[in-house]
């Protein structure tokens, strides 16, 4: 089990830091998709890349009417893989892809699944191969609309320079933070995620652009290099 302890921020430091994000860039309406079956293939599609490449992706796969779980398991692995190719890693997130949605049929599709409770769908999402946990809490939240949080290394790094994180904490301690803190409301899950990445894009990045930076007052500049 995560240590939850090691990450037990107030839930006025992480609402503070919610508005702060908000009032810099506005909302975000994040995920950008035309279905939630568009969600998950854009969760697998996004691992270790930018979202424009899965942009470019996902315009492949609706071009060649692909853009479906039957289509996708349809597909040989040499046509699934190219017309993923923008996205990277594409022959790895071929097989995740065709791993998820045989997963999927096999379930009864996403209309399905939307009848369990996360207690018992976040294990299954989380057993399938090449599926982890930032891409199973993406499915979750953003596709079937349950309030999990979504960690990945922008959170992390946003926390560390607040001063709310020492960057030693795993994931499902990070996750479990932010659940227990604050309201589980899927609406400000997902705006508080998508600002996070926004802000990260624009000012938090690797090298921190503090100059450009709306949050910088707040910013304790832990961690930065």
């Amino acid at each position: 089990m995560p240590k939850t302890e090691d990450f037990a921020p107030s839930s006025g430091a992480l609402i503070a830091l919610y508005e702060r994000l908000r009032a810099a860039h506005g909302a975000q309406d994040w995920w950008p998709a035309d279905s939630p079956f568009e969600v998950v293939v854009g969760a697998v599609l996004t691992q270790n890349t930018a979202w424009t490449n899965v942009e470019r992706a996902i315009a492949g796969l609706k071009g060649a009417g692909m853009l479906s779980c039957e289509a996708i398991l349809a597909a040989s692995h040499e046509e699934l893989a190219e017309r993923i190719r923008p996205a990277g890693y594409f022959n790895v997130k071929a097989r995740r892809l065709r791993s998820l949605c045989a997963f999927l049929a096999g379930e009864g599709g996403l209309e399905a699944l939307a009848g369990l409770p996360t207690t018992t769908l976040r294990p299954a999402l989380l057993a399938v191969n090449g599926i982890g946990p930032e891409t199973a809490d993406d499915i979750l939240l953003y596709a079937l609309d349950r309030p999990v949080f979504v960690i990945d290394a922008y959170t992390r790094r946003l926390l560390v320079r607040h001063g709310l994180a020492k960057g030693t904490e795993d994931y499902e301690t990070l996750r479990a933070g932010f659940e227990r803190a604050l309201p589980a409301d899927v609406a400000l899950f997902k705006e508080y995620h998508a600002l996070i990445v926004e802000h990260a894009k624009q000012a938090c990045r690797r090298r921190p652009r503090c100059d450009d930076c709306a949050l910088v007052e707040a910013c304790g500049r832990v961690g930065v290099t």
